[in-house]
């Protein structure tokens, strides 16, 4: 990884913050992103300790807002005008609804379409054979895309709503990949596993008690992040695109997340929600 350019989403904390550490030790240059000052700060400290060769760069911004997803962009850009790998995995759990500024649930929101806008933002500065790595999730499973409810208005479950984003995620790996084929540029996700993070430690009720218990049993954020590495590093891995990956082997995702009439009409909402034109 030694000159090359790696973006992370969601890196001050868990697998993003250890792949992020792993990277910059393998001789990456990281650019990340994180919605508190003081955090970033903290993770600019180990980057440096962990690479002393190069510098890293922190952009600060709210990716649960639309206007916050394009201004993150515009900043990564400005940091790295050439970007090597783009690791999407900023993201949340919320066991209560919550509607941000722009309409939006608020999982859907980080969890989907931080993803969607920050990396069409970025495509423009993707180097040739450049890396899209995104973490998904084994609870895309459980889920089944109602694109007419696509905020969780008609009842919300905390679990049901996280579901949903994630295989939100897979679907778009997989219309990216389509949209890209033909360019060096690759879009992978992964499943990284039940691992223990801050991932949801804000929830309250069931949820939260239900976290609470299985935390202990889960596994360590350096195996979790293990698959993020390899797919962002790995010659294995190289040229292949629109897979979905749990401990570095290609899996099938659930019936619903092979479905790429609704990848494509997902892609095109997303796009109406950006504010672009649908194409």
């Amino acid at each position: 990884m030694k000159d090359k350019t790696v973006v992370v989403t969601g890196a001050t904390s868990g697998i993003g913050q250890v792949a992020a550490l792993e990277l910059a030790k393998m001789g990456a240059r990281v650019v990340f992103t994180a919605r508190d000052a003081a955090r970033g700060a903290d993770m600019l400290t180990r980057l440096r300790a962990a690479n002393p060769a190069v510098t890293p760069a922190l952009v600060v911004g709210d990716l649960s807002l639309i206007a916050g997803m394009k201004a993150t962009a515009e900043g990564i850009k400005a940091e790295a005008p050439s970007i090597d790998v783009l690791i999407n995995n900023a993201g949340a759990f919320f066991d209560h609804r919550e509607v941000t500024a722009d309409g939006l649930e608020r999982t859907f929101a980080l969890n989907h379409m931080a993803y969607f806008v920050v990396t069409e933002g970025l495509r423009s500065a993707l180097a040739p054979g450049a890396r899209i790595v995104s973490t998904s999730s084994g609870a895309h499973a459980f889920a089944r895309l109602n694109l007419a409810d696509l905020q969780c208005a008609s009842g919300y479950q905390g679990m049901t709503a996280y579901g949903n984003s994630k295989l939100c995620n897979v679907l778009w790996t997989r219309e990216l990949a389509r949209r890209l084929a033909g360019t060096e540029i690759t879009a992978n996700c992964l499943h990284p596993g039940a691992v223990s993070t801050r991932f949801g430690a804000e929830s309250k009720g069931f949820a939260g008690a239900l976290l609470g218990l299985a935390r202990p049993f889960m596994l360590t954020p350096e195996k979790g992040a293990d698959t993020i590495v390899w797919l962002a590093s790995s010659p294995d891995v190289a040229g292949k695109t629109g897979g979905y990956w749990v401990k570095r082997k290609l899996v099938q995702p659930s019936a619903a997340a092979r479905d790429d009439d609704a990848a494509r009409r997902l892609w095109d909402e997303s796009l109406r929600i950006e504010g672009a034109p649908v194409a």
